[in-house]
């Protein structure tokens, strides 16, 4: 792998950069769309380079929300007119993580190193080639030279991806049941269980696990984003009284009333996925998007609960709970069953996310650690993400050597398990 990107220039040509570029990247995070999605008319240069993170950034730096939903609407004028409209937020931006990986992606496939309406009109025919020769796969495997990518698709159903099932690994979505809002009709569907009480929902969630449990690599829930990650042992007694009510008239119920039946189906769950040997990942932290972020309901913190009362489930907490990431550092340290994933942490804020592997180095068994998953829709921006994040990964360890802390070879050594051996020994599915 020999990334032609004036990024790596300060890097040199030690031998840690060669072993971080040439390690398979385990990618345990993603949203990705299927391959029969990636098509040009799907995705014009402007979704290939911008429908990502960054677009938060856009509208925080002063885009109109109007403006940056055109950028992906071809027909709200051309590729030029459209980016015009936020050129002035992206130049504000542009050396914020999510900027840094835009210009990461359009440096590599289009040769551009600024962004600018008539740059980008000129790169539109390097795109279209693009569209044409290189399909999804190609461009994670070979690009991003990723070993493997590991998908939430927001079901609980497991669909295997018709370009390479070995590949691409999906997760089973908890995220209805755990916020309190349980699908009953997708689970009844999926499961050949009528829920009609709490005892019917217990034995459809089992049977969910069965079905899929041995085609999924885990389970995800981002309940953080609707609920407080503070978790309790609830009494079955109230829970069954609660479905009864959610069954009939699910409207009255309250948000903690939700939170309560949320908390049950959770620990009903983390008991399942110890017995199919599949860790729970868990969204700790930031949250995508602008303009709504309640603190009180992300920090890592709130989860020590649900560690100590599971102590066979394996959780892996995502995001480097960003800002608490030293409280995440802690946890993992604390915990045997807890396992620090830094997917987006790169590209939310690489500095900090330096900063946090550099603590953990020094605080956390490296077995411990994943370093990467891109977190995204697109293999374009995949690659970014993924190229980012060995940058500041080879950075980090290279201050580690500076300063004295490891070897070059200890480095290389942490590099390779970060990267991959630690995923390869979480995930059970990755031994099959």
């Amino acid at each position: 792998m020999n990334p032609k990107l004036s990024y790596w220039s300060s890097l040199g040509d030690s031998d840690l950069v060669h072993k971080v570029l040439e390690t398979p990247l385990c990618d345990t995070h993603e949203h990705l769309q299927r391959y029969t999605d990636f098509t040009p008319e799907r995705v014009d240069i402007l979704g290939a380079l911008l429908e990502n993170y960054v677009i938060a950034d856009l509208v925080v730096a002063g885009a109109s929300q109007k403006a940056v939903d055109d950028l992906f609407n071809p027909e709200a004028g051309s590729v030029a007119e459209r980016f015009r409209a936020v050129e002035g937020a992206w130049d504000h931006c542009r050396h914020t993580g999510y900027g840094e990986a835009v210009r990461l992606a359009a440096e590599h496939f289009y040769g551009l190193e600024e962004l600018t309406p008539e740059s980008l009109t000129d790169a539109q025919g390097a795109h279209a080639e693009l569209m044409r020769t290189r399909t999804r796969l190609q461009i994670l495997q070979e690009d991003a030279h990723l070993d493997h990518v590991q998908i939430d698709d927001f079901t609980m159903e497991i669909v295997p991806d018709e370009e390479d099932s070995n590949f691409y690994l999906y997760d089973i979505s908890l995220w209805d049941l755990v916020v309190g809002k349980p699908d009953m009709e997708a689970l009844g569907r999926l499961t050949d269980e009528e829920v009609t009480d709490l005892r019917s929902a217990e034995a459809a969630v089992a049977k969910l696990f069965d079905r899929f449990g041995p085609e999924a690599v885990a389970c995800k829930t981002q309940h953080a984003y609707v609920r407080t990650l503070a978790w309790q042992k609830r009494d079955r007694d109230d829970a069954a009284r609660l479905l009864d009510r959610y069954l009939k008239t699910p409207e009255e119920l309250t948000p903690e009333e939700h939170n309560l039946l949320g908390d049950w189906f959770l620990d009903v769950c983390s008991g399942l996925a110890s017995e199919h040997s599949l860790p729970i990942k868990i969204h700790t932290g930031y949250y995508a998007g602008h303009s709504r972020m309640p603190l009180d309901f992300i920090s890592c913190e709130h989860l020590c609960g649900l560690l100590a009362a599971h102590p066979d489930t394996d959780f892996v907490l995502m995001h480097n709970s960003y800002p608490y990431s030293m409280e995440l550092a802690a946890l993992v340290k604390h915990y045997p069953n807890a396992y620090v994933d830094m997917c987006w942490a790169w590209s939310i804020n690489p500095l900090d996310a330096s900063n946090f592997l550099r603590h953990a180095i020094h605080s956390v068994p490296a077995n411990k650690v994943f370093v990467f998953g891109a977190d995204t829709s697109w293999p374009i921006a995949s690659y970014a993400y993924a190229m980012q994040a060995r940058y500041w990964l080879t950075h980090t360890l290279q201050q580690e050597v500076n300063e004295g802390h490891l070897s070059e070879q200890e480095a290389m050594a942490y590099a390779e398990r970060v990267m991959y051996c630690n995923q390869h020994d979480c995930f059970a599915r990755l031994k099959n």
